[in-house]
């Protein structure tokens, strides 16, 4: 019994180690989408504990890091219709964000955008992955 968890766990560490060097490789490639997800997880994890100053602050950052990278060279692999698509959506997601919080938006409402933001996130993600493999 003590084989079968302790290799139960090992296959849990591979699959994570895994998962995590895809996410490295897929930022490695392409620098944008790695800069926004440093402004996207240092005001969504946050956000996530009720803590919106992070975003309040930055937010016209994320935009901008948004545009940025809807203006960058795509790397080949990463360059599909989904991937482009969920870039433009990221790219106005942020802006609406902008406004919202620039224009002291409820609570309620600026966390609704961010969720939905950092999801759109994690579809080009998960979309990069499916064309790194």
């Amino acid at each position: 019994m003590k084989r079968f968890w302790f290799s139960l766990l090992s296959l849990a560490l591979l699959c994570f180690a895994a998962q995590s060097a895809s996410a490295q490789s897929i930022f490695d490639t392409w620098a944008e989408l790695k800069n926004f997800h440093g402004v996207m997880s240092q005001t969504f994890h946050p956000a996530e504990e009720g803590d919106l100053a992070p975003i309040k602050a930055r937010s016209g950052e994320m935009a901008k890091k948004a545009g940025t990278l809807a203006k960058s060279d795509v790397p080949a692999q990463f360059n599909t219709p989904a991937i482009l698509d969920a870039v433009k959506r990221l790219q106005s997601g942020s802006k609406a964000l902008n406004k919202l919080v620039k224009a002291k938006a409820a609570d309620d409402q600026i966390t609704a955008s961010l969720t939905a933001l950092h999801d759109v996130f994690h579809e080009i993600v998960g979309l990069c992955r499916e064309e790194h493999h």
